[in-house]
């Protein structure tokens, strides 16, 4: 199976396919969460929002860009939501300076995007060819954000891999890529170093290795081999810091008395972000991984086991290789002690022996795995400032996620889920743990994956069926520009006041986009009457599809096909 396919199944499935129902004698309530506190972040915090180059930037195959894997992957039908794919998106590579307009208006501190690897290699390998015209867009693209102040962060690796090093050394599977991809952040650190100050190597690479017999090994060699080689050649020089951002869900014991459940719980963190986490701040992996997975691999009569061992050389040079951690956070499970039989088949869920469940009350907007559990992100936050030394950390990614087929701009869930996210980390730095800036995910809506444009993160909403992908700020923005402007909450009757207005704002902003989309479906429905070899899925897809909750708006655009017949 082709690693998008694993990347995209993961991102979406995962974390739900072991999840038990609710057990009847279960009180929900048991476990007591704080308040709600009202106060300010410290002097200096960084308030950003990000994306993703493939998520984003549509042009393709525009100005010598090669092909990724995500390119390949959603050509082939029947691999995505509605086999959409990320060929135009939200066209950021011809908007950009548009979106940090939006940027601006937000009152953003940092910008989080990532470079595309087969936009400036298009082979991937930096002796076949560097693309020009791609290296100058993100130029481009950094020094517009630096004009207005804002700090670019920039993700090395957001799994857009080149095409060609897939099909030629089968992708990570390989040691060759290790080199490659050091080829490819040197050239990144040394057209844009000077400018760019805060490096990801890898985003989440906990999603691109669940399906590849834990061979994850090579991406951390090769963000070990990045970080060294910025210590060494462009540290003294550009006075930059290069870390990763490492994805988490908090897993919360059932019953917190129950030790096992208690060890459960720890056991599905461990195997989550400290599978990449503990080896790049203690130079191996979790105890805990080491142990439950050799033992399995010994009952299934393998030699050795199935979780790969660092060398020693290996392990001093992994270890201590991040500047900071970025964090990715968006929701949390309960756990509960399960025994997977080992001759019922291996997989990295079955070798945890968990079992998760949700608490059927918490909001669940959008994405069938993202439930709004705002106080699992304290939790989580503390885990890694006890775990790995209190080191220097910044949100890279937290957000929900809307699925509907109508628009709405009065986005009051995704108010209650920043309210509630942005507060308890709030909570964690009074704690002591060291996060330095927070990144809403994300800025715009985008392409979603194997979802396509089925779920909705973004604060502006992006209008896919328009060619131009018009952007439509949602009540959020409102609300998270005041979080914002206030560096906090300052007291209860402002922070209810800021949701009032944000609601105000937005219902006009509604009535905007609803004329828009009326006429755009009138004309949709005039081009599909005289064009006679129109498809009826053609029909469907631009006309009924994109009105099922405005129905309104079809009815009127028909009303008025029928009064331009009748004058014809």
């Amino acid at each position: 199976m082709m690693l998008s396919h694993r990347v995209g199944q993961a991102c979406h499935v995962l974390v739900l396919v072991l999840c038990l129902s609710a057990a009847e004698d279960f009180d929900w309530s048991a476990n007591n969460h704080d308040s709600f506190y009202y106060g300010t972040f410290p002097n200096g915090f960084s308030w950003g929002a990000g994306s993703s180059a493939y998520q984003t930037e549509g042009a393709w195959d525009k100005d010598g860009k090669g092909l990724s894997i995500w390119d390949v992957f959603t050509h082939k039908k029947g691999k995505t939501f509605l086999n959409d794919t990320g060929d135009s998106s939200c066209e950021g590579y011809y908007k950009f300076k548009d979106d940090i307009s939006l940027i601006k208006e937000l009152n953003l501190n940092h910008y989080r995007f990532s470079i595309s690897w087969p936009r400036i290699m298009p082979t991937g390998i930096r002796s076949d060819h560097v693309n020009e015209k791609g290296v100058k867009y993100y130029n481009a693209l950094i020094d517009e954000l630096l004009k207005h102040n804002i700090t670019p962060i920039v993700t090395l690796y957001h799994w857009d891999l080149p095409q060609v090093l897939q099909e030629k050394y089968g992708g990570w599977q390989n040691i060759s890529m290790i080199n490659y991809f050091n080829d490819f952040a040197n050239l990144c650190f040394e057209r844009y170093g000077d400018r760019v100050k805060y490096w990801i190597t890898f985003n989440n690479p906990w999603v691109c290795s669940l399906y590849s017999s834990y061979n994850s090994k090579l991406k951390k060699c090769a963000h070990a081999k990045v970080w060294h080689t910025y210590d060494t050649q462009w540290r003294n020089k550009q006075r930059g810091m290069v870390g990763i951002s490492l994805s988490g869900d908090w897993g919360e014991p059932v019953d917190i008395t129950n030790q096992k459940d208690i060890e459960a719980a720890e056991r599905y963190v461990q195997f989550y972000i400290g599978w990449f986490a503990t080896p790049i701040f203690h130079g191996d992996y979790p105890q805990v991984m080491k142990d439950f997975i050799g033992r399995k691999s010994a009952q299934q009569g393998l030699g050795t086991s199935r979780l790969p061992t660092f060398s020693s050389q290996e392990k001093s040079y992994i270890k201590g290789t991040s500047d900071f951690l970025g964090v990715g956070h968006f929701t949390t499970r309960y756990i509960t002690q399960k025994n997977f039989p080992f001759n019922r088949g291996s997989t990295y869920f079955s070798d945890r022996d968990v079992a998760e469940l949700v608490d059927p009350r918490w909001p669940d907007p959008g994405s069938e795995w993202l439930y709004s559990v705002p106080w699992g992100f304290r939790r989580l936050l503390n885990f890694i400032k006890t775990q790995y030394g209190n080191p220097v950390i910044f949100i890279t990614e937290n957000g929900v996620s809307e699925k509907m087929m109508c628009t709405e701009l009065c986005d009051d869930w995704r108010i209650q889920y920043y309210k509630g996210y942005i507060n308890e980390m709030l909570k964690a730095i009074r704690d002591g743990v060291n996060v330095k800036g927070y990144t809403a995910w994300s800025l715009l809506d985008k392409f979603e994956w194997d979802e396509g444009y089925s779920e909705r993160f973004g604060l502006y909403y992006v209008d896919f069926k328009n060619k131009n992908k018009p952007r439509y700020p949602k009540a959020s923005v409102q609300f998270y520009k005041r979080i914002i402007k206030s560096n906090g909450f300052p007291n209860q009757r402002e922070v209810e006041n800021w949701k009032m207005k944000a609601t105000e704002t937005c219902s006009t902003s509604n009535q905007l986009l609803a004329a828009e989309e009326q006429r755009n479906t009138a004309a949709n429905i005039l081009r599909l009457i005289h064009d006679p070899l129109t498809s009826h899925m053609e029909m469907v897809t631009e006309v009924v599809v994109p009105t099922v909750c405005t129905l309104c708006i079809l009815i009127s655009a028909v009303f008025l096909m029928f009064l331009l017949r009748k004058r014809n």
